[in-house]
């Protein structure tokens, strides 16, 4: 197979990223992403098996993707998933490797994903209250992902990420006990806006703009703009630094002041679907053709979708998307 050194769209982006979800299945039932009981999953035998996967990463390589994110649902309720990242950073030791997690599981495997030499580690957490933790995950412990994140600094993982939705009337309160939170386990806080995916949850008013989130940080006249978050440049998020403390944290305005000129990802559903932009519901269906191992017809299937991918988000008209099913 030939190699391509980048894959781009037809505005010129270079699509070097690739979030896998495993699994649509979640331990949480989170107030703004299901029902309390839950949502019909899909069947286990439609999902994409871990050497499918491998073998999709090994054509994405090809064409010059240099980074894999996995994610869910929440990916390590799949049994499995950390042996399999293993094998993947033993194939290709210079891509990059990430997880999102919520980290209520996290304890049992910081260890393997230490060995797995992972890159990134991005933890969802929208709130450290215990109580308001429980009833936003309906099902979560805040106790377990405490435990969780400690055990993977422990094993030597240092490059964690928090991932804040701010929601006003929920945690907008929170931002200085969070900021507090990430300091003193040595974590980096990123506040995002809340995106209009699903209808029936989204509303303007629980909404909070990108600078109004600066507007709130404690001790605001001392937080200047920053270059990255010191490990990468290449996120949605724009960082910043206070004078006084040191303190770093992440915004992340992915409806206010959208990213979509630099855009790089694409995403692949469990049931290895092919999607461009997180709001496009047009979605390419790859899994015959991984499961046949046809990889110039994969190829190209990919060169396709990468090329008819949306200038923007806000050039797709979609308010329904349930994020269980796409991955994070």
């Amino acid at each position: 197979m030939a190699e391509v050194k980048e894959l781009k769209d037809s505005y010129g982006r270079r699509l070097n990223y690739l979030r896998i979800s495993v699994t649509d299945r979640c331990n949480y039932r989170c107030l703004y992403c299901m029902p309390p009981e839950g949502v019909e999953c899909i069947s286990h035998a439609d999902i994409l098996r871990y050497e499918d996967i491998k073998f999709l990463c090994r054509v994405f390589r090809g064409l010059g993707v240099e980074k894999f994110r996995f994610t869910g649902g929440e990916p390590l309720v799949r049994r499995g998933l950390v042996p399999f990242m293993k094998e993947l950073r033993e194939e290709m030791p210079d891509v990059k490797i990430a997880l999102t997690t919520n980290a209520s599981l996290l304890v049992n495997y910081a260890r393997e994903l230490a060995e797995a030499r992972i890159d990134y580690l991005n933890v969802s957490l929208d709130t450290v209250d215990a109580r308001k933790f429980a009833q936003v995950t309906r099902l979560g412990r805040i106790e377990d992902v405490f435990a969780g994140i400690a055990a993977a600094k422990a094993e030597g993982i240092d490059n964690i990420k928090l991932n804040a939705v701010l929601i006003r009337g929920f945690n907008d309160t929170e931002v200085p006990a969070m900021l507090a939170y990430a300091r003193r386990e040595g974590l980096l806080l990123r506040l995002i806006e809340f995106m209009p995916l699903q209808e029936s949850i989204w509303t303007k008013d629980a909404f909070i703009m990108g600078s109004d989130l600066l507007k709130a940080l404690p001790d605001g006249a001392s937080w200047e703009k920053s270059e990255g978050d010191g490990v990468s440049s290449n996120g949605p998020a724009e960082y910043y630094v206070n004078r006084k403390t040191g303190d770093r944290i992440g915004i992340i305005t992915a409806v206010s002041n959208h990213f979509c000129k630099n855009c790089n990802r694409l995403r692949i559903s469990a049931e290895g679907k092919l999607r461009t932009c997180l709001f496009n519901p047009k979605e390419i269906p790859l899994k015959e053709l991984i499961q046949s191992r046809s990889e110039s017809a994969l190829r190209d299937a990919i060169l396709a979708a990468a090329a008819a991918k949306p200038r923007c988000w806000d050039d797709v008209k979609n308010g329904n998307i349930r994020m269980s099913g796409i991955g994070g």
